[in-house]
């Protein structure tokens, strides 16, 4: 994931691990690969979110973790790519 990240930071585009039937709450891990890519990808100007999880489409950092090892869906990348993605959720 960090160098998928990393690529997407140089070069733009955009990282996506949505939820699907089989992992109804994506299969990242929240605190130990969603919060730290999600911050570090804010902080260059891009878009963390996500995705339709619990009954919203909403920030990665915003998402208050329950457990350790909580999973959530993941979408984030540069403004442009990601904001068409997340149009498809309305």
């Amino acid at each position: 994931m960090v160098s998928d990240v990393h690529r997407t930071i140089l070069y733009g585009g955009i990282f996506l691990y949505p939820a699907d039937k089989k992992s109804t709450k994506g299969k990242l891990r929240l605190l130990y690969e969603g919060l730290p890519m999600a911050s570090i990808i804010e902080q260059a100007g891009g878009v963390a979110s996500t995705g339709m999880f619990q009954g919203s489409v909403q920030r990665i950092l915003d998402v208050v973790p329950e457990h350790i090892h909580d999973r959530c869906p993941i979408i984030m990348g540069c403004e442009r790519d990601c904001s068409k993605v997340l149009a498809l959720y309305d």
